[in-house]
């Protein structure tokens, strides 16, 4: 297993660790951020989180620097991203920072793309992310980022600046998704 894939799992298992510092209720101090509160223990995992989606950037780069790019790296870069940016949306459902509707729209697009990310691997067909896909990752990193940051630092201007990024990554997610299978629609239909 090559340096970048290695970097990619290491994303993926600093889900569990980002998710305990969310949902088990610490009892850590709290800053005052603008309009917002911001528990210690969540600016700790909008950290982990940002840095976790920032070895998304760091795997991809060194893989095409070094000539290093796999069909497992293609396949699992895109899953730790999903795995992440869903962990992150459903527990700031669960802390009531984000809109569930929102958040089960681009679930579901993640779903859908992963499935037929799986009929394809089934053709031996692997199916790399495309640049939509990656403004699509990188809104969703942003409003996941910012919200779980409390919008900080544009929470000194009441500026809910995650709600609007996570409104723009829902409007992105479903256009990409509707792109991606317009374009891979093949995979579907030939699939035996």
């Amino acid at each position: 297993m090559n340096i970048p894939n290695k970097i990619t799992i290491s994303r993926i298992f600093l889900i569990p660790i980002f998710i305990v510092l969310l949902v088990v209720p610490f009892n850590w101090d709290t800053y005052s951020i603008g309009e917002y509160d911001l528990p210690l223990s969540h600016l700790i995992a909008g950290i982990l989180f940002l840095l976790a989606s920032l070895t998304d950037w760091v795997d991809g780069y060194y893989a095409r620097k070094y000539n290093l790019v796999t069909n497992l790296g293609k396949f699992l870069d895109p899953l730790a991203d999903k795995l992440l940016v869903s962990a992150a949306l459903i527990c700031l459902v669960e802390l009531g920072l984000a809109s569930a509707w929102l958040v089960i729209i681009i679930i579901s697009r993640e779903f859908a793309v992963t499935g037929l990310r799986l009929v394809a691997a089934g053709e031996g067909i692997v199916l790399a992310a495309s640049q939509m896909g990656k403004l699509k990752t990188t809104l969703q990193i942003g409003a996941a980022g910012f919200l779980l940051l409390h919008h900080f630092p544009f929470s000194y201007i009441g500026l809910p600046i995650g709600t609007i990024f996570l409104y723009a990554a829902t409007l992105v997610t479903v256009i990409s998704g509707v792109d991606y299978f317009k374009k891979n629609w093949h995979v579907m239909r030939d699939s035996k």
